[in-house]
C-alpha cells in the first residue's frame, strides 16, 4: 500500500520545523490525519518496504522510540534501534564515522541525541535522509504531533492563541517555527533567563515572549515542560525557585477556562503542574502522545515513500 498526498519531501532530511515550508507542513499534517482516520490506498506497495531505518537514542526514550518503531513497522519497514552503549558517539564512534557507515547499511538514520550539533554533522556525512528526533536545540518530530492536536480541539491553527509556560526550551524552539509558517498567536512565558533565542523568534511575527502570566488570559492552549532537562540536573534546584510561580495549576488555568492542556510527558507532578490539571478534564497529552505516531508515520512516508 501507499499513502496519497505525500508532500515533495522524498529523500531530505528532517532537522527542524524550518526545514520544511508552510505548505509542506499544511501537507504533512493532512497526511498525518488521513493515517489516523485510516484513509490508505490499497493494493500499492508501502512506503517503507524492504527498507531498514537505524533509530540512534543517546537519551532514555519511551513515547519516541515506541512511536517510530512502530510507525517504520506499519509502513513496512523495520527499524534497528541502537542505544547509546552500542555506539558511543562522538567518543568511542566520531559522529561522521557513524553517519558515513549507518547510511551505507540503512535507508536513513532517526536520531535522538543531546547536541544539536552532533546532530548536524550526522547528516553532512550520511549519504541518506536524517530525522531530528530531538535535540537540545528542538523537538520538530513532537511538534508535528501538537500541531495536529490543536488542529483536531481547536479546528485549525491560524489565529488560535497557545501560551507556553516555563523554559523556553527545545520545544519552545520548534512552536516558535510551527508558528512562524502557520500563523498561530503563540506566546511563550517565561522567566527572562529561559528566554529562547532572539534569532528564532524574530523570524516569527505571530509570536510574543513575555514573563507576564496576564499573558495567560483568554488563550485556547496552554503548554508546559518539565523545568529542568536531561543534562540539566546540576541546575534542578535553582531552577525550580525560578520556575515556581509558573507552575500550571487550577488558578493559573483560570486565566483561560475553556484551554486545553498540553505536555509533551514525561510530567512532574507538582513542579511544572498539577495533577489536577494534568489529569483533569482540560488535558489532552495522551492524545498528543498518541499522535506521535501518525505524525511521524507522515513524515516518514513523505521521506521515504519516493526516495
Amino acid at each position: 500500500m501507499t499513502i496519497d498526498l505525500l508532500p515533495a519531501l522524498a529523500g531530505r532530511d528532517f532537522l527542524d520545523i524550518a526545514d520544511v515550508t508552510a505548505a509542506e507542513l499544511r501537507g504533512l499534517l493532512a497526511l498525518a490525519a488521513d493515517i489516523k482516520a485510516g484513509h490508505w490506498r490499497a493494493g500499492a506497495r508501502a512506503p517503507l518496504e524492504g527498507r531498514h531505518l537505524a533509530l540512534i537514542f543517546q537519551k532514555p526514550s519511551m513515547r519516541t522510540r515506541v512511536s517510530f518503531e512502530v510507525a517504520i513497522g506499519r509502513l513496512g519497514g523495520t527499524p534497528i534501534t541502537l542505544a547509546d552503549v552500542d555506539i558511543g558517539l562522538g567518543r568511542r564512534e566520531k559522529v561522521s564515522d557513524v553517519g558515513q557507515v549507518l547510511s551505507r547499511f540503512t535507508s536513513g538514520i532517526v536520531a535522538r541525541l543531546f547536541s544539536h550539533a552532533d546532530l548536524l554533522e550526522l547528516a553532512r556525512a550520511s549519504q541518506k535522509p536524517v530525522i531530528n528526533a530531538l535535540t537540545d536545540r528542538s523537538h520538530p518530530c513532537q511538534v508535528l504531533a501538537d500541531l495536529l492536536t490543536l488542529e483536531e480541539r481547536l479546528g485549525g491553527l491560524e489565529g488560535r492563541r497557545l501560551a507556553f509556560v516555563g523554559d523556553g526550551n527545545n520545544v519552545a524552539i520548534s512552536l516558535i517555527e510551527a508558528a512562524a509558517l502557520t500563523g498561530l498567536a503563540l506566546t511563550v512565558i517565561t522567566p527572562p533567563r529561559h528566554y529562547p533565542p532572539a534569532e528564532v523568534t524574530r523570524q516569527a511575527h505571530t509570536v510574543k515572549v513575555t514573563s507576564d502570566l496576564a499573558a495567560l488570559e483568554g488563550v485556547d492552549a496552554v503548554y508546559t515542560d518539565v523545568w529542568t532537562s536531561m543534562g540539566q540536573e546540576s541546575e534542578a534546584e535553582v531552577r525550580r525557585l525560578e520556575f515556581a510561580e509558573y507552575q500550571v495549576n487550577r488558578d493559573l488555568m483560570a486565566q483561560a477556562p475553556r484551554a486545553i492542556f498540553m505536555h509533551c510527558l514525561p510530567a512532574h507532578r507538582g513542579e511544572e503542574v498539577t495533577a489536577e490539571v494534568i489529569d483533569g478534564p482540560q488535558s489532552v497529552v495522551f492524545d498528543q502522545a498518541e499522535n506521535r505516531l501518525y505524525a511521524q508515520m507522515a513524515l516518514l512516508a513523505s521521506i521515504f515513500g519516493e526516495a
